[in-house]
């Protein structure tokens, strides 16, 4: 039986209890008297109670005592007092037990609707699946259901349609709103050879693509499963809050054992007033809000994260960026595009583009399909160009619309002559860090073209945020020098480490580590060393699966913004633990004495009813600063320009 069925049943039949205990000093008393107390109380302990008797047994027989004892010990003595008083004529504490395990299972209910409300982001994506895909069997489309679709099936989605699995788009273009998987508010352009992601809703178009992951390998499943898993990890703080109350209980039940020797060997109290004083300080003191301090603020952090695009894979990270000292990035795909990009084109533009696009047109260089990706986006027409012919270590020569034409590096400078405004214009070009290609057209150089690997629009604002908090930022890559400080200047890190072997990147790591906790950002296969080597590492989302599995932050929309923002969230779900567990343990500081009847000469006092409605409400209470968690602001600190 659920929690939530055990917390009605505990309701309702200690409602009657409830308003005998009120109304007894008016004269009333439930019909039946001490043997109605006694059926409903008894139904509470044997539905309601019984797990917490459970589980306290089970902690018992392995030597250990958990949140469950105080609440099975405090019930369980009211209730067999209550037996014994019935039996020899004497006042019955019914309630006590029946109002307690109510209050309990308040709490839990409490509990468990919070951490429905923490992973509903998780569970919407889930609903939000698509049920099935009009895939081509056949040579005609057909719909099947979604556990049929095969990788490199080929896939028919229309307007409005949800993409039904991961792929690449084969004919065809479009918008698509990839809002609910990476948090991108602004509908994406895609066509042919972009990656598309399954769940994601297409806009205006109709395209076809291959399925490339299906089942749990898609990107929504393995998000679903990683936001799971960390919201079910433990933060290495909670081993401490496990070890503190593996103490705490038992120093609990002495204190309870001391109280009612005091108040009925010392004091002279009643046997039932000393129990009572007893039961107050076991109930009062179960460390149900020590318990939750924890996994309640993980999970809301863990499925903020989500929401934002930034899966956190365990609490083990949370604590380790609250000390980081050091962000090291890797250059390629990370702090830049990752692909070479036309950045200068000297000369005519359009003449320029249209000789090199002709003559680049048949190679698969990266180089050319920068060039090419240029031409297209300008809308350059590009003749055929004849009599091809490559010349070793300088380039390619053709016809181009019966001209000579000429495309390659410095090395045709011998052959081909070139003015001097393009001669200076080329060492300024190559003094950036950038590839030139020269352009040549009837024996005489008509342009250059740069080509680089730029960085990404957002690495400045990202790496400028890290700065203002303080925190050092590398750049590690296996670029030549005279690149990485180009890349470096642009964006603002503070030191570079360039040539270095894909091998010894973990070994730098290591080297900073010596200084503080060292964060790591890659997406490369050889950045899985350095990623697991670091304190935290962060894979972008679009790095290889291998480097996604080393690292134990995601960011699932490549902004390298979300580096700030990941440490953020991580800094502030790991705060909001630690306050939590200081609000939890000042709460049992100051409501053990209060139960113990340390202030009963100023008439301040707890019954076992009300101490179990307190330890309901002060687990609410931490149960509500975790969900406050979802309020808090998580913002780069640094905007881009």
């Amino acid at each position: 039986m659920n929690t939530t069925k055990r917390f009605w049943i505990s309701l309702i039949f200690s409602l009657p209890l409830l308003a005998n205990m009120i109304l007894m000093p008016f004269g009333w008393m439930l019909p039946g008297g001490d043997w109605t107390q006694l059926v409903l109380t008894t139904v509470i302990m044997v539905v309601s109670a019984r797990p917490f008797l459970q589980s306290a047994w089970a902690s018992f027989t392995k030597h250990h005592a958990n949140m469950d004892t105080l609440v099975a010990i405090g019930t369980a003595t009211a209730y067999f007092y209550s037996l014994y008083a019935m039996a020899t004529g004497q006042a019955v504490f019914f309630e006590s037990a029946a109002l307690v395990t109510t209050f309990v299972l308040l709490g839990q209910v409490f509990e468990e609707r919070m951490r429905h409300n923490a992973s509903s982001a998780v569970a919407k994506l889930v609903g939000l699946q698509a049920k099935e895909a009009e895939v081509l069997r056949n040579e005609e489309f057909v719909k099947v259901p979604l556990d049929q679709v095969v990788v490199d099936d080929i896939i028919r989605v229309k307007p409005g349609q949800k993409i039904p699995v991961d792929g690449v788009i084969t004919e065809g273009r479009s918008t698509v709103d990839e809002s609910m998987v990476t948090g991108e508010s602004m509908p994406v352009q895609k066509t042919v050879a972009d990656a598309v992601i399954g769940s994601t809703i297409n806009s205006n178009g109709t395209f076809l693509f291959k399925a490339s992951k299906v089942g749990d390998q898609t990107m929504l499943a393995q998000i679903v499963e990683l936001v799971k898993k960390a919201q079910n990890s433990h933060a290495p703080i909670q081993k401490l809050t496990d070890k503190v109350s593996d103490v705490f209980v038992p120093i609990v039940l002495i204190i309870a054992i001391m109280t009612f020797l005091t108040w009925y060997v010392f004091l002279g109290v009643s046997l039932a007033n000393a129990l009572i004083f007893a039961v107050a300080v076991v109930v009062i003191a179960c460390p149900c809000a020590l318990g939750l301090a924890t996994p309640t603020a993980l999970m809301v952090g863990t499925g903020r994260g989500a929401k934002m695009g930034i899966l956190i894979k365990n609490g083990e990270v949370l604590e380790a960026v609250n000390d980081v000292k050091t962000v090291v990035f890797d250059k390629t795909g990370t702090i830049t595009v990752g692909q070479p990009q036309v950045t200068d084109v000297i000369g005519d533009e359009t003449q320029v583009l249209r000789v090199a696009t002709s003559l680049e047109a048949a190679s698969e260089h990266p180089l050319a399909a920068a060039i090419l990706k240029r031409g297209q986006a300008l809308g350059v027409a590009a003749p055929t160009a004849t009599d091809f012919q490559a010349i070793e270590g300088k380039g390619v020569t053709a016809q181009v619309d019966g001209q000579a034409a000429v495309v390659g590096n410095h090395k045709l400078l011998t052959d081909e002559p070139i003015s001097a405004e393009l001669q200076r214009q080329a060492i300024r070009l190559q003094d950036a860090a950038k590839t030139v290609v020269y352009v040549g057209l009837n024996h005489q150089i008509v342009g250059l073209i740069a080509i680089q690997d730029v960085a990404k629009s957002t690495s400045k604002a990202a790496i400028a945020s890290l700065k203002a908090r303080g925190l050092k930022t590398v750049m590690l890559t296996g670029d030549n020098e005279r690149v990485a400080q180009a890349v470096a200047d642009q964006v603002g890190i503070d030191e570079v480490i360039a040539d270095v072997l894909p091998g010894d990147k973990a070994d730098h790591v290591q080297a900073f580590q010596k200084e503080g906790k060292v964060a790591f950002v890659g997406d490369g296969i050889n950045d899985a060393p350095a990623l697991t080597t670091a304190d935290v590492g962060i894979a972008m989302g679009s790095g290889t699966d291998i480097a996604i599995d080393a690292g134990g932050i995601v960011l699932v929309k490549n902004d390298l913004r979300d580096v700030d923002r990941a440490l953020v969230l991580s800094k502030k779900t790991f705060n909001r633990i630690k306050l939590n567990l200081f609000w939890a343990f000042v709460y049992n500081v100051l409501g053990i004495p209060v139960a113990a009847g340390v202030f009963f000469a100023i008439g301040l006092t707890l019954s076992p009813e009300l101490a179990g409605l307190a330890m309901a409400f002060s687990s609410l209470s931490v149960v509500t600063s975790s969900v406050l968690l979802n309020k808090a602001k998580i913002s780069t600190s640094v905007q881009p320009a």
